[in-house]
């Protein structure tokens, strides 16, 4: 597996990252065998946040960890935080909302902390852009984690290109990354200026449902056509596709199963043809390019 900066002063990471927003819904056992399954492959870089599982995904990890020492020497560790919403694990919470507070970004990186049995974060991500949130806070809270040494890098997800400019205004060192929706069937990001910023920020974006939530787009002349000649499957294809973007792309697999881990990776190996990278942009704009 291919392993890339994300930024070129920010981390390492396998140029497809395994995502654990599902992980809940299968045994610790499985947690295991996926993790595991992801490592054999070179799959090293592990997506969280402390949502995910209804605030639960974050420990099954954890438990994992401290079932393999040595696992965490092996893999990097990204997570988010400032979504909340009701939950009878957080009984304060009345309404779905924000919060990029700086003592709520700080309890939360602890909280998580906790809860993967580990002493740090790879990469720590805001999770939703919020309306109220005030810059110089969040560079704060950054910086004191950073100094702590809790979280080594910072980034976002699903900024939009102005969101992303005026928070890095504010930090006294780089964003690293902006996680959006981005798939054959989110084809948006090309053409709003999302990777145009990335591209003029050196920055890599990750990809969060690459593969559009099961839902791709199926032309199968063009699909049966393409995995022929590639000889490898829809879902190669279709990570291959982001692959090729110059701005490289990190795709976020979010599987529960080992297999389709290993099928996922593979696509590293993929060298798409410019021509037929457009012939599968044509395929799912439903008309030729201007």
């Amino acid at each position: 597996m291919e392993k890339a900066k994300i930024h070129t002063q920010g981390p390492t990471f396998s140029r497809i990252v395994a995502g654990a927003w599902r992980w809940h819904t299968v045994s610790a056992e499985t947690v295991e065998r996926l993790a595991l399954a992801a490592l054999e492959e070179g799959i090293t870089s592990f997506d969280h946040a402390d949502i995910y599982g209804d605030h639960g995904n974050e420990e099954i990890f954890g438990r994992v960890l401290d079932r393999n020492p040595g696992l965490r020497n092996k893999i990097e560790l990204i997570t988010k935080c400032d979504i909340k919403f009701p939950s009878a694990k957080r009984p304060d919470t009345r309404v779905h909302h924000y919060d990029t507070s700086k003592e709520h970004i700080i309890w939360s990186v602890e909280n998580s902390l906790k809860k993967f049995r580990t002493n740090h974060i790879n990469l720590l991500l805001i999770h939703r852009p919020d309306p109220l949130m005030d810059p110089q806070k969040v560079s704060e809270a950054f910086v004191q984690l950073n100094k702590e040494g809790k979280v080594l890098h910072f980034g976002v997800s699903n900024f939009t290109p102005s969101q992303f400019r005026m928070l890095q205004k504010h930090m006294p060192f780089p964003l690293v990354t902006n996680q959006i929706e981005i798939s054959l069937s989110r084809i948006d990001p090309l053409f709003n200026g999302d990777l145009d910023l990335m591209l003029e920020f050196g920055v890599s974006p990750m990809a969060w449902s690459p593969l559009g939530g099961g839902t791709l787009p199926v032309n199968e002349r063009t699909m049966f056509s393409m995995a022929g000649k590639y000889n490898a499957s829809y879902t190669q294809m279709a990570i291959a596709w982001l692959l090729r973007h110059p701005a490289k792309i990190f795709p976020v697999i979010g599987t529960t199963q080992p297999e389709r881990i290993k099928e996922a990776a593979k696509s590293i190996d993929i060298q798409l043809d410019r021509q037929d990278w457009f012939e599968m942009l044509k395929w799912v704009m439903g008309k030729e390019l201007p």
